[in-house]
């Protein structure tokens, strides 16, 4: 019994000074953020590979969830004679919750692994240790850049998303199973407010910063070997998926 309770002590401390670095990675890299020079350039780049690079992917599955919804929700709908609202359950569904869910784990699963990797291989090469040595800080030049162009990319993702998706349920809704062309965008128009985007655009944001956070802490910290770069590449997308979920429920709770 002694010896469970001294286990469940060690793992409960270590969680808990890993949360502790983990946060303070995070607070280093957003002060240094707004200390200059700013890396403008850097953070163009890391737009390209964050947004422009996942566009493909995030269209693709944006355009094949909104099918699903049209075929989903029209059945659904048809049971209560309402398949005249499958516009306005498509589009809540979609900025309030797909969209905003979805293209995070695109993006987690096209960039994100990317940055663990590749911050993980910079580490096992010693090249992050070589920027220290040139009186550059890592955080700053690694990490603070792409900090800023996730916060950037991903709400025009989720956007495109949400745009490709609605469009994807209307042409499966209107010019597969007959929904009238009026009642769909009438549908949308008399229940879509501005609280539904800004919930969306909101958890856009702070899904941006939870990958590009984990992301880059997994990877600057990984083991320096071939096998650590694997191990933190794993443990970014797994836990930023489970964060993603997590703070999704906390926000939906609170933007209700």
């Amino acid at each position: 019994m002694l010896s469970l309770l001294t286990h469940t002590g060690r793992f409960t401390l270590r969680q808990l000074s890993e949360m502790g670095r983990m946060f303070l990675f995070l607070l280093s890299a957003i002060f240094l953020a707004f200390r200059p020079p700013a890396k403008i350039r850097l953070i163009i780049h890391h737009i390209k590979t964050i947004g422009v690079d996942s566009l493909s992917v995030v269209l693709l599955s944006g355009f094949f969830t909104g099918m699903v919804m049209g075929f989903q929700g029209y059945y659904s709908l048809r049971k209560f004679n309402a398949e005249s609202w499958l516009g306005s359950a498509a589009a809540l569904g979609l900025l309030r919750e797909l969209g905003p869910v979805l293209s995070a784990f695109m993006v987690t699963g096209r960039t994100g692994s990317a940055m663990a990797a590749e911050l993980g291989t910079m580490r096992a090469t010693e090249q992050i240790d070589a920027l220290y040595s040139m009186a550059i800080n890592p955080i700053k030049y690694l990490v603070s850049p792409r900090i800023i162009a996730s916060l950037i990319a991903m709400p025009l993702l989720t956007a495109i998303f949400d745009v490709v998706g609605i469009y994807g349920a209307y042409l499966v809704g209107v010019g597969l199973l007959g929904v009238s062309s009026g009642s769909y965008f009438s549908g949308m128009e008399s229940s879509v407010v501005f609280n539904d985007v800004y919930s969306g655009f909101m958890k856009s944001l702070s899904f941006g910063l939870i990958i590009t956070w984990v992301c880059c802490y997994k990877g600057f910290h990984a083991p320096p070997m071939a096998t650590g770069v694997s191990q933190a590449t794993t443990e970014s997308v797994v836990l930023s998926f489970v964060l993603i979920l997590v703070w999704d429920y906390f926000l939906t709770s609170v933007m209700l």
